[in-house]
């Protein structure tokens, strides 16, 4: 296993879920990947190795802050690639 196999971004399963609480019919593959990188982008990384660790350590408070950061950013990056499509 390589170092960067050992890490992961705990933001990259919030948007993810953000993303999928917001999903629409007309939404394709394409269209929600560019949304998932124009959201990640718009927010802090947030590394761990053991996820477990992160869920046990992270505060309820601060989890929810995460969350609400997540599906605000995935709600302005629908915005963004909406506005922005290659035709």
């Amino acid at each position: 296993m390589s170092l960067r196999d050992a890490i992961d971004n705990f933001y990259e399963r919030l948007v993810a879920d953000a993303i999928e609480a917001t999903r629409e019919q007309t939404d394709n593959a394409d269209y929600l990947t560019d949304v998932m990188c124009v959201a990640l982008n718009r927010l802090p990384t947030r590394y761990y190795r053991h996820s477990i660790d992160m869920m046990f350590y992270l505060a309820d408070e601060e989890l929810k802050d995460m969350k609400d950061k997540s599906l605000a950013a995935v709600r302005a990056a629908r915005a963004f690639v909406s506005e922005h499509r290659r035709e």
